[in-house]
This record gives structure tokens, sequence and C-alpha cells, in this order.
């Protein structure tokens, strides 16, 4: 486990504002949660990650899918590349997907049964592994203040919840 009292980016001491240290600390958590669960995520769903973020989107829709266009908007990756991790997804009968009735050019995503059952299974988990690596950086205190702000964006934003949050949110 790292010690990331020696870190610059989390000194108040700095040149930087409270607002660019706290930035800081957050790219760093989010990338060591992110580094984590790229590991577990293909050991346990055979998956890459960002085949898993596609899976997390279609999870906060549970009784419908989403666009193509919309996941990558949300994911902030091309469409192109996103054809192909729809195709990796399918193939692993994982997502179904379906032309959108008056659109020929639109492609509509659903979760299958087989990927519902996975991610319930093992949402726990990925859950577990967020708040872990998570604490390595902040407190108790700190990971309360970032799930409620998390959740007020989410609010905020007008998307269903879970429609922009990884599968198993962090919990203190």
């Amino acid at each position: 486990m790292a010690d990331h009292s020696e870190c610059p980016a989390t000194s108040a001491d700095g040149l930087l504002p409270a607002e660019l240290h706290a930035w800081m600390l957050m790219l760093a958590s989010t990338d060591a949660v992110e580094q984590e669960l790229h590991s577990v995520v293909k050991e346990r769903l055979g998956v890459s990650h960002d085949e898993f973020l596609i899976l997390c989107l279609l999870a906060g829709q549970p009784d419908t899918g989403l666009r193509m266009t919309r996941i990558a908007e949300l994911l902030g990756r091309p469409k192109t590349r996103l054809t192909y991790q729809i195709a990796c997804l399918q193939h692993a009968g994982l997502i179904s997907r379906q032309s959108v009735c008056g659109d020929k050019r639109g492609v509509e995503v659903t979760l299958t049964d087989k990927a519902r059952q996975l991610l319930k299974e093992h949402s726990e988990f990925f859950a577990s592994t967020v708040k872990q690596e998570l604490a390595r950086f902040m407190g108790p205190a700190q990971c309360a203040a970032m799930r409620a702000l998390m959740s007020t964006v989410v609010e905020e934003s007008g998307e269903p919840a879970g429609a922009g949050e990884p599968a198993g949110s962090v919990a203190e």
C-alpha cells in the first residue's frame, strides 16, 4: 500500500490553492481505483475495463437499453472504438443490440440475463475494491463527502441513478 502523505499534490504548503490539491488527490485516487479494477474485472467477468464501463452504464437502465451514440457520449469515447467493444460484449453473450424503430442507423444496446447475473454476483466485490482503493487516499469522512457529492451530481444531471456511475458505488 502506497503512502500518499508525502505526495506533493496533497501538500497544503505549496503554491496551488486547496481546490487544485483536492483535484490532484481525486485524480490519484480514481486512477488507483481504475488500475485495480482493470485486473479484477478481467479476472471476474472476462471483459476489459472499458467493456465493464459499458456494462455498468447499461445496468443503470433496468427497463431499457441505451443507444450506442449515448454510450459513446457518456464514456467520452469515439463511436468507432465503441463498436468494437459492443461486438466483443455481444460475442460473450453479455449484451444484445437491436435497431431503433424509425432510425435505420440507430442501435440500442441492452444487457442480457447472463450479464445481469454476473453483475449481481460480483458487484459487492467491485464495490469493496473501489472502497479499499479510495481508502488508501482518503479517510471515511472524505469518502462520505465524495459519495454525497456524486449523488448530487447524478441527481442534478437528470440521469437515472447509476447511468453515469461505475457499478458498486463507494460505501463507508
